[in-house]
């Protein structure tokens, strides 16, 4: 295959192949050591606002604009559903009920 490599001095030892995702799942599980415990509420409290201290908060003018960019693409996105929803609940009235004009 293409994508098998050796990467180790024996020459008999290959890589799998890439798509087989083992090699992934073997480096998250030597990551973690053996100890693969649940932990305490306590110490996921403290390692929750350990990672929310790392966070970088948008400021005041970032939050306002991104609320107005988020209310117009909402409003336009909602504007074009009400439009197709009118435009096929008319097209299915006319199907399913003919024209009644003579």
């Amino acid at each position: 295959m293409p994508c098998e490599e050796t990467l180790h001095s024996n020459p008999d030892e290959k890589v799998k192949n890439v798509a087989d995702g083992n090699a992934v799942q073997d480096a998250r599980r030597d990551s973690r050591g053996d100890d693969r415990g649940r932990t305490s509420p306590v110490t996921f409290m403290r390692q929750v606002v350990a990672e929310l201290r790392k966070v970088v908060w948008p400021t005041q003018q970032q939050l306002i604009t991104y609320f107005f960019v988020v209310l117009v693409f909402v409003t336009v996105v909602m504007a074009l559903v009400s439009v197709l929803d009118l435009a096929f609940g008319k097209l299915v009235f006319e199907l399913f009920t003919g024209s009644t004009t003579q």
